[in-house]
């Protein structure tokens, strides 16, 4: 159920790794009098910064606890591997986990991936950031597995990434507490999922002052005439044709001829 906001903007929270960019565009052409509010927040603290309400939504990384948030999902990221430039995988298009077996696998605190087991050997300790991975890798330490995104955050020129195949994925969502839904949630919802401006899915603006009896008065003074009058019409024309008293005849260069 939607309702009216209490703040005069709208709190857009995401996590690192997603690009919002487009949204936060096109948002500004559709609600210019509603700013829009973005604030970057840690994958892990996402949901807790939504139920404590320092944001209206959020862009989070899936899974999300469905007893507590409604979600619309909204893409799936591609997982890669970031290595060194001169490492032996850079041979190759995508790489296989046993193509890691002799790497350390960095494993930082912050990762967004379900993993059942990691690829290749383990680290002493585990990073505490993906950044701090990212580090590690560059300074010959190990390798990294990510989502797509944030290989590109964390972009470095000595480092490189491929898509690693048979590994988790991270997904996206567009997340909101249950009970918390308003109508400035539900123009976003339109936006993210591609509706245009006049689309009927979307939240309705109501009508013009007197448009709509306007309308109802042009759709009565179109209104043709009762069928009982054109009926009438209709059987007057066909007895006038069967009468002979009808329309005058014409003779045969086409111009009426004169009753005697």
């Amino acid at each position: 159920m939607t309702g009216s906001d209490a703040t005069p903007s709208f709190r857009l929270a995401y996590v690192p790794g997603v690009m919002p960019d487009k949204w936060v565009r096109i948002w500004n052409e559709r609600q210019p009098g509603v700013p829009l509010a973005l604030t970057q927040v840690p994958a892990e603290a996402a949901a807790e910064r939504l139920l404590g309400g320092d944001a209206d939504a959020g862009l989070v990384r899936t899974p999300v606890d469905r007893s507590v948030f409604s979600a619309i999902p909204l893409y799936t990221e591609q997982t890669v591997v970031v290595v060194p430039k001169d490492h032996l995988v850079t041979a190759v298009d995508e790489v296989a986990p046993e193509d890691l077996a002799d790497d350390i696998v960095l494993h930082p605190l912050d990762d967004v991936l379900d993993w059942e087991s990691l690829p290749g050997r383990p680290a002493l300790e585990r990073p505490a950031t993906t950044a701090d991975a990212v580090e590690l890798v560059a300074a010959g330490i190990g390798v990294l597995v990510v989502p797509l995104s944030l290989a590109r955050l964390h972009h470095r020129k000595d480092l490189t990434h491929r898509p690693l195949k048979d590994a988790p994925e991270s997904s996206v969502a567009l997340a909101w507490p249950e009970d918390a839904k308003t109508d400035r949630i539900e123009d976003f919802i339109g936006i993210v999922r591609g509706r245009t401006v006049n689309s009927t899915r979307g939240r309705q603006q109501p009508p013009a002052r007197g448009e709509s009896a306007d309308a109802d008065r042009g759709g009565a003074r179109r209104k043709p005439a009762s069928g009982k009058s054109a009926a009438g019409r209709s059987a007057g024309a066909k007895r006038g044709g069967k009468s002979g008293r009808g329309a005058p005849k014409n003779d045969r260069r086409g111009k009426p001829r004169r009753r005697s």
